[in-house]
């Protein structure tokens, strides 16, 4: 890879002691420090992450237009931009590589757990009881099996979204398991997903009432001589479609969200990517 492209590309928000005091911030000011950008040596892969690593996840995208506030919790594998108001992500965002496909560390016995660095009220596994949803995760459990405290930690609340059982099981799992046959291929790619609010009233579950999402949306940028980024849209419903059936452009996505993905990558290179609609290749 361009070593200029991957400093250009990994150059991030620079937020004033997120990780350390996991402040809530308005969106004007994370705005305004998206514009500050730091060097980044990548790390072995397997190595925990260091508060560079993890607010380099920050810049794969702003906080969503609409958005009063967020806070940032950074895990040992990913980034949550987390929504106090609807007790979901704004987004999820991690960097998936080869190693971290597999691994000894599986999900048996784990159980999901509230996550009590966000303010209460905040969802707990009690919310999702009877409620006829799934425990959807954003980064999933399978992506995390590299390490224990990944693992574990996959299964905080804020990681978490109220799924369609036959979405979380079928079509949302497949997913998944193309984005690491992905990182297989290529090295690496970068994610980010997480919940789609269309109506102005959302339906809510359990006493913390967790707001439920009506769609959807993943994104995945894959870096080398010729980036390119490709977007999803999936329904929170029942189905069983093609991969195809769900690709968008990167640009669909952020006007259905938004968001900005991917806003410290060079113009030319955004701009282009950002714009096509096609599944990345298998090699």
């Amino acid at each position: 890879m361009n070593k200029t492209l991957l400093i250009i590309t990994v150059a991030i928000a620079s937020i004033t002691k997120a990780c350390d005091d996991k402040l809530t911030k308005s969106a004007e000011q994370l705005r305004v420090e998206s514009q500050k950008t730091i060097d980044f040596q990548p790390q072995e892969h397997h190595q925990k992450p260091t508060a560079t690593t993890a607010m380099a996840i920050d810049s794969f995208a702003t906080v969503p237009a609409k958005a009063s506030s967020a806070q940032f919790l950074h895990r040992e594998s990913y980034t949550v931009c987390y929504n106090a108001e609807t007790r979901l992500p704004h987004w999820v965002a991690w960097r998936l590589t080869a190693d971290h496909t597999t691994g000894p560390h599986k999900r048996g016995g784990i159980k999901f757990q509230e996550d009590e660095q966000v303010p209460a009220p905040r969802a707990t596994d009690a919310d999702y009881r009877s409620s006829g949803y799934d425990r959807g995760h954003m980064c999933p459990s399978g992506d995390n099996k590299w390490s224990e405290v990944a693992q574990r930690e996959s299964f905080l609340m804020t990681n978490i979204c109220p799924q369609v059982h036959n979405l979380n099981a079928g079509d949302w799992n497949e997913m998944e398991q193309q984005c690491r046959r992905w990182a297989e291929q290529h090295g690496e790619i970068y994610i980010v997903c997480g919940p789609i609010l269309y109506r102005q009233k959302h339906k809510t579950i359990g006493k913390n009432k967790v707001v439920v999402p009506e769609a959807f949306f993943k994104v995945v940028l894959c870096l080398g001589d010729d980036p390119k980024a490709v977007g999803f849209i999936y329904k929170n419903a029942e189905g069983n479609r093609p991969k195809g059936d769900y690709v968008n452009s990167v640009d669909q996505v952020e006007r259905l969200t938004g968001i900005d993905f991917f806003p410290t990558l060079p113009d030319s290179i955004e701009n282009r990517i950002e714009a096509e609609a096609t599944l990345l290749p298998d090699n």
